[in-house]
């Protein structure tokens, strides 16, 4: 009875009369006394459109450097082609010790923490936790650009329109970056291509095309799949289109030419739930004008496709059934900006050795046929590349409008330049350095050309310490962290190379409660912050969501990251006293914890204290997530 009348109080209570909020108004609204579209006016520092991987780490790259940003995204959720309405792999690089970190190694970890069942939904919102959790930016869901306002070659402002809750909005701005994918921000004038160059263009001995042209790889839907214990016939809608093995009756011969790859259509094949081939014509179809009519094509392709594959007489898929179809196409190709270089074939395959590197790619030069699904035949043809190439910082700026910058799919590259770096760990890494570069251009009051001519090495730098690795080059160490001495065995913690690499470790293993990881200086030093790189596991691809999603089966966090530790200082008894620590404690001997971190999930982890003087400082190990030693590859004191 107690339970009845709790229920019953709680239920009470929810239908008192609170307060109503300023601006809900204390009489009935009529056509007569309100609006129906509102007009909002917002200004910021830097605009971010578009809130795929690339957008969402260039606003939370920028926001943590101190700039106010707006991010604007026209879509419910963020993610972009990695949402859970179109689920698209998150790929890149494809060696291990290349593999991507930054803000998107953090947001996969967290993932790993939050969401261990791999639900998309969830990976949403993971992404949002990682956006909102940051006060200097504003986000703006369900909200598409509609126009730009210019100031001379300047964009001064961009009107928006959010369809969710019928407000105009015009956002101001200092510094405005694209990273749309589609490059809505060309309203303002900006030079910008679409379409595929001949070969002669860039010399690039890849392409066949003699003359350019407006094809561009298509768009394509997902399925995805889950095991069943019983086979149940799938009726296709009318308006699907209907398979036969007709269909797929064709050669697929492989490539002969070395470091050269021929893709087909795997029919066959439903255990790796891989439908990237469901592709719309990129000449019959324009990428953008056209989208709902593809959307329309691909689902009648889908659907077409699993009806043949379900119930093919041969049983290849009797134990499958059809668990999730995407709400929308992802795309791959339609516009890229000009900056003031053009990354090339040739720059990516002879490595990418730029004096302003910025990020890197690894994928390969993967380039789809424009007629889509319904080329009979080949799908795609790829060529090997060097694992990290360089992508320069002069590709992600506008030649014409000097206050426009880009990250993602349209940043300026050849067609077949782009066909390499618009997967999306590629992106995430060009968006966080766009928005630290961004941040640049506000804190040094100059342009995005000025970054490129005056603080190119500091930018350079500002990555590196965010945790991303920049081809030919290695992080370095702070003074104070240089200055030290430590164990031996401990040296790996400062040579700058976070990672493991060319078969060498880079990192130190201490187990918990172990303190032998202690720098120490001769005479007192100042110290305000410690940054740690903890081993994340670049080995689990796993983190970039699985295929089949419904399913049990956990995911575990890396296990040789540190979950619990804390941060300690050994003071002079004069310091201890000044900072009114126990001095009397024999139990503390001279070590004070100044940090103490539970339920780390991160493998960059900065923490900042109040300035104390010490001649020692160590981590102590608490708890691993499950290895019986954590494994580290950076101890910075800052």
């Amino acid at each position: 009875m107690k339970k009845i009348l709790s229920l019953l109080s709680i239920t009470a209570a929810m239908f008192v009369a609170v307060p109503l909020p300023a601006q809900i108004a204390d009489h009935l609204l009529t056509e007569k006394n309100s609006e129906v579209v509102k007009n909002l006016s917002f200004d910021t520092e830097i605009v971010v459109c578009g809130g795929g991987l690339a957008g969402v780490c260039a606003a939370v790259a920028a926001a943590r450097h101190g700039s106010k940003v707006i991010l604007i995204q026209d879509r419910p959720m963020l993610g972009g082609n990695t949402s859970s309405e179109m689920r698209m792999g998150i790929v890149g690089v494809k060696e291990d010790q290349c593999q991507e970190a930054g803000i998107l190694e953090e947001m996969q970890c967290r993932n790993f923490y939050f969401n261990p069942l791999q639900r998309y939904t969830l990976w949403d919102d993971v992404i949002y936790s990682t956006v909102i959790e940051e006060p200097n930016i504003k986000l703006l869901l369900n909200t598409a650009v509609e126009d730009v306002v210019m100031n001379g070659n300047n964009i001064e402002a961009v009107k928006c329109w959010n369809s969710n809750n019928y407000t105009h909005y015009t956002i101001s701005g200092k510094l405005f970056l694209d990273c749309t994918g589609d490059g809505i921000l060309r309203l303002s004038g900006a030079e910008f291509r679409r379409g595929t160059e001949s070969k002669h263009d860039y010399n690039e001995s890849y392409l066949s095309n003699e003359k350019a042209n407006s094809n561009t790889m298509g768009n394509s839907i997902l399925l995805q799949l889950r095991k069943s214990t019983e086979h149940h016939p799938f009726v296709a809608p009318d308006w699907a289109y209907h398979f036969t093995d007709d269909d797929f009756n064709y050669e697929t011969p492989k490539s002969t030419i070395p470091g050269q790859k021929f893709n087909y259509k795997i029919i066959w094949r439903a255990h790796d739930n891989n439908f990237w081939w469901i592709e719309s014509s990129g000449v019959k179809f324009d990428t953008i004008w056209d989208a709902n009519d593809i959307q329309f094509e691909l689902k009648k392709i889908a659907y077409g496709i699993w009806e043949y594959m379900k119930n093919h007489p041969d049983g290849r898929c009797y134990d499958y059934d059809l668990d999730w179809i995407g709400a929308l196409p992802g795309k791959r190709e339609s516009t890229r900006y000009v900056g003031p270089h053009t990354l090339t074939q040739d720059d990516i395959v002879s490595g990418g050795h730029f004096e302003d590197v910025i990020a890197y790619g690894g994928w390969t030069l993967d380039d789809h046929n424009p007629n889509g699904f319904m080329n009979k035949g080949l799908a795609s043809i790829e060529y090997k590349v060097n694992q990290g190439y360089g992508i320069p910082y002069d590709c992600c700026y506008s030649v014409n409008i000097p206050n426009l910058m880009f990250a993602g799919r349209d940043i300026s590259c050849s067609h077949m330049a782009f066909s390499g770096t618009r997967v999306m760990a590629t992106c995430a890494l060009i968006g966080q350095a766009v928005g630290t570069a961004a941040n640049m251009v506000i804190e040094k009051n100059t342009t995005p050309a000025g970054i490129r001519q005056d603080y190119i090495a500091e930018l350079q730098d500002r990555l590196e310490q965010d945790d991303c690795m920049l081809p030919y080059r290695w992080r370095k160490v702070s003074e104070l962290t240089a200055s030290a001495k430590t164990l031996d065995k401990n040296e790996p913690m400062r040579n700058g190379i976070d990672r493991e690499w060319n078969g060498e470790d880079n990192g130190v293993y201490i187990a918990p409660g172990e303190t032998n990881l202690t720098y120490t200086w001769k005479t007192p030093v100042t110290i305000s912050g410690v940054r740690f790189i903890f081993d994340s596991d670049f080995k689990v691809r796993g983190k970039r969501m699985r295929k089949l999603e419904a399913t049990t089966e956990r995911v575990p966090m890396p296990s040789e990251m540190a979950k619990s530790f804390k941060v300690q200082v050994r003071l002079p008894a004069t310091t201890r006293k000044q900072h009114k620590l126990n001095t009397s404690d024999p139990s503390a001997g001279e070590w004070q914890t100044v940090a103490e971190i539970d339920n780390n999930f991160r493998r960059l982890c900065r923490i900042k204290f109040d300035g104390v003087k010490t001649d020692a400082i160590r981590i102590v190990i608490d708890e691993t997530w499950g290895a019986p030693k954590a494994h580290i590859f950076a101890f910075d004191v800052l």
